[in-house]
């Protein structure tokens, strides 16, 4: 197996497109069929929680849709945590799990994870598959104050500090799947330029492309595979 420095990548909607989940900014993507501003704010949960709720709801029963399976793309980056000399962390803006389905271990969920709820009252967070109703009550505290734990827009997203502690000492930096206009991720590639190698592969050009040593275009399942074997090789 070779011997060489961090790999860090990064993951958008791209990589789950292909297993069959809806992506968000894409022109037939969710946020074409729903406002940002009524389902996914700290503001629009305060105003109208049945709402939101139902929203995710949706999303979550979605990944227990048996035809929803990590694609090719997923299966990739397990295989190179695995089978990699060195550290290798996938940093993924995906609520979704398909990620630690695949087997993928070392994973930072930097906008939260759908199949978690989050306390209000005792800041507790609980694997949760199912729907949050209103009488849905907190394992940790009793309490029915939970929220689903993903980071809404005007939210610090997690994980920022190992974030940015992997990038800094990463040798290879790989988005995948990514728009490149959701920051503070469309920012990490200003963290390694010039210093990394960083490859991008998405379907077409992100609004960061021209910042990347190499861009490749495709279905992640065809570009994510292909780019684990040459980093075993």
């Amino acid at each position: 197996m070779p011997e060489r420095g961090a790999v860090v990548i990064l993951t958008g909607a791209g990589i789950s497109r292909e297993s069959g989940l809806a992506t968000f900014r894409d022109p037939d993507g969710i946020w074409a069929r729903v406002r940002i501003e009524d389902v996914a704010t700290p503001e629009a949960f305060a105003r109208d929680p049945t709402r939101v709720q139902a929203f995710y709801n949706a999303r979550r029963a979605a990944l227990r849709d048996l035809a929803i399976q990590p694609n090719a793309a997923h299966l990739a980056l397990a295989r190179l945590e695995r089978d990699f000399a060195g550290e290798v962390l996938v940093v993924t803006q995906n609520v979704d799990n398909l990620h630690e389905a695949a087997g993928s271990r070392a994973v930072l969920h930097m906008h939260g994870a759908l199949a978690e709820a989050a306390c209000l009252a005792c800041d507790a967070v609980s694997r949760w598959d199912g729907d949050i109703l209103p009488a849905s009550v907190c394992p940790a505290c009793g309490v029915a104050a939970l929220r689903p734990n993903v980071v809404w827009f005007g939210e610090m997203p997690f994980h920022m500090d190992a974030i940015e502690a992997a990038l800094a000492r990463c040798a290879v930096f790989a988005a995948i799947g990514t728009s490149g206009q959701v920051y503070p991720a469309a920012g990490f590639i200003n963290a390694v330029v010039g210093r990394a190698r960083t490859v991008e592969m998405t379907l077409e050009p992100s609004a960061v492309s021209p910042l990347f040593d190499e861009v490749r275009h495709g279905p992640a399942t065809v570009t994510v595979p292909a780019f684990v074997d040459e980093l075993l090789r």
